[in-house]
């Protein structure tokens, strides 16, 4: 089984004061930095379909309101070498022109330079997804990808 698309291409994160979140097709990754000897007892996640709030020993590092709805159920939080909380988020809409634009509704947006790879990066996300043969991973794209870039599908095989 071949590594998963991000794995091969790298990601495309957005940085924040308090770590980085990036993304793909189907999926929002956050990644927190915590201090060293953080135990999950110290942590306080609330994941819901359009909020989402992260304590540390009692100090809020993030809330708010989701840029898009995710799936409730299917999110999860862990907190690895006791120094990093990585949080995954499942997409509602797993369409490659639904690119977030920002993690929160109105915080911690990409600049327009992330914003643009990002979106580059989830349309070659799409055409392997739509394509399984052929490996993306280190392809470039330029022209029409916004929104996820043009839709062959009507075209005959």
């Amino acid at each position: 089984m071949s590594a998963p698309f991000e794995e091969r291409s790298g990601v495309v994160p957005c940085g924040t004061p308090w770590g980085r979140w990036y993304q793909t097709l189907e999926e929002v990754f956050i990644e927190v930095q915590v201090p060293p000897g953080t135990r999950a007892k110290d942590v306080r996640c609330s994941l819901q379909s359009r909020h989402i709030a992260l304590a540390v020993r009692g100090q809020e590092v993030l809330q708010g309101k989701l840029f898009d709805s995710t799936i409730t159920d299917e999110g999860t939080w862990t907190l690895e070498d006791r120094k990093l909380i990585r949080i995954a988020l499942m997409k509602t809409n797993r369409d490659a022109g639904n690119c977030w634009t920002s993690l929160l509704e109105n915080e911690y947006a990409a600049d327009p330079w992330v914003q643009d790879q990002m979106q580059r990066k989830l349309t070659l996300e799409r055409f392997q997804r739509e394509n399984p043969g052929f490996d993306f991973s280190g392809a470039e794209i330029s022209g029409n990808y916004s929104k996820g870039g043009p839709d062959f599908s009507s075209l005959e095989k």
